[in-house]
């Protein structure tokens, strides 16, 4: 790897190119740490200060990109435009919400033995700002869609559709997790509000699988520049599956003593239920993106930043097995989780190291519009013409 390619992209010129899909290193990293918890196991030694490095590394990365970002806002307003109607980049403005909740999780997980209490109070007021950014790209993405933005045809279409649609349930699963920490009127909000945020966004993941389906089954697979979409599949249905879980396992202790307390041992029977078939849904899934796979790697798949499309959709199914694991002690789930969590660390390791090389070469970056990772030449047309105007 050359100098001569770290010089040839000036800092201004990173930060024009720079594009919300480089928050999925977030939430790769994210969900890393978070299995090396979920995993009730000494695997290796310092496991869980292993956790703890990822979680540091990953505010690192998310204070960073957040900066990138905002400074792309100030300085070239022009290229958010380009952003917003472009119909592949602008999907990623989903993994921002999504990158926050491993981070918000981890002040939970991590921040008391660092910083006592206020970690708690810090999670708490992160979730908040992550409501409000997961419902905000929950609906300002698909009106976009529905008015500005070309080239949604059925040809067109990949599982990228799905990311600013799964934010709003990946919230809710941190509320679900983050609800027992607070055993009161707050915690009983938090609650009622995830199943809410749940309900806002798996109804519509599970229309867009459809559409999917349909999709491939007439147009076949795309292009190998967006092979690895064939894994966000799981991310809806991973997630769907542990939302319901921690929601239902939350609800007995959180509702007891209220007006709801009837209605807990409900939703913890109705939530073990349906994650189960969730669960089993998400299995189909997770061959099947292994087939399209494998098919594309004997072709040669080419690296660019979709490639953390291996880690996050696999880590949150990788927690709902866990999760299933716990709640049924049906030893198959711990063994699955185990194999999923291996698989996971993998897939980290490699993307991870190859995103640094392409970070340092500078060719990761690109503008919206030039972005390999479209695969779409109408897209760039689209956008040719709109800076044109």
């Amino acid at each position: 790897m050359s100098f001569k390619l770290l010089r040839a992209k000036s800092f201004s010129e990173v930060i024009r190119n720079f594009t919300p899909n480089w928050f999925t290193l977030n939430m790769g990293t994210g969900i890393a740490f978070l299995t090396l918890h979920n995993i009730n196991a000494n695997i290796f030694y310092g496991q869980m200060q292993f956790g703890m490095i990822f979680w540091i590394i990953d505010i690192f990365f998310f204070l960073l990109f957040s900066l990138l970002f905002i400074a792309r806002a100030i300085f070239y307003p022009e290229t958010i435009k380009l952003l917003l109607v472009h119909p592949v980049q602008s999907m990623f403005l989903g993994a921002i919400p999504m990158a926050l909740v491993p981070i918000l999780e981890g002040f939970a997980i991590f921040g008391p033995s660092i910083i006592g209490d206020k970690a708690l109070d810090i999670a708490l007021y992160l979730w908040w700002i992550d409501v409000i950014l997961a419902v905000s790209v929950g609906w300002l993405l698909p009106y976009l869609m529905f008015t500005v933005q070309k080239g949604h045809i059925l040809e067109n279409m990949t599982a990228v559709w799905l990311l600013p649609i799964v934010a709003s349930e990946v919230t809710a699963s941190a509320g679900g997790m983050l609800a027992p920490y607070f055993p009161n009127s707050i915690g009983e909000t938090m609650l009622i509000l995830s199943y809410i945020l749940w309900t806002f966004s798996v109804p519509l993941a599970f229309s867009i699988l459809v559409i999917l389906f349909l999709r491939l089954a007439t147009h076949k697979l795309p292009d190998k520049a967006m092979a690895v979409t064939s894994w966000l599949t799981l991310g809806p249905l991973g997630t769907g599956a542990l939302g319901l879980l921690l929601l239902g396992s939350s609800a007995k202790s959180i509702l007891a003593g209220t007006g709801l307390e009837g209605v807990s041992s409900f939703l913890y029977d109705f939530g073990l239920t349906m994650g189960l078939l969730i669960w089993g849904y998400g299995l189909w899934w997770y061959f099947m993106a292994w087939f399209i796979t494998l098919k594309f790697f004997k072709e040669g798949l080419p690296f660019n930043m979709g490639w953390w499309g291996f880690t996050f959709p696999v880590g949150v199914f990788t927690a709902a097995t866990f999760q299933l694991w716990k709640e049924t002690g049906i030893t198959i789930f711990e063994y699955f989780g185990i194999l999923l969590s291996i698989q996971l660390i993998v897939f980290w390791i490699i993307v991870f190291i190859k995103t640094l090389k392409g970070m340092w070469s500078g060719y990761l970056f690109h503008a919206p519009c030039l972005s390999p990772e479209t695969g779409l030449p109408k897209e760039e047309e689209e956008c040719k013409k709109f800076k044109q105007k």
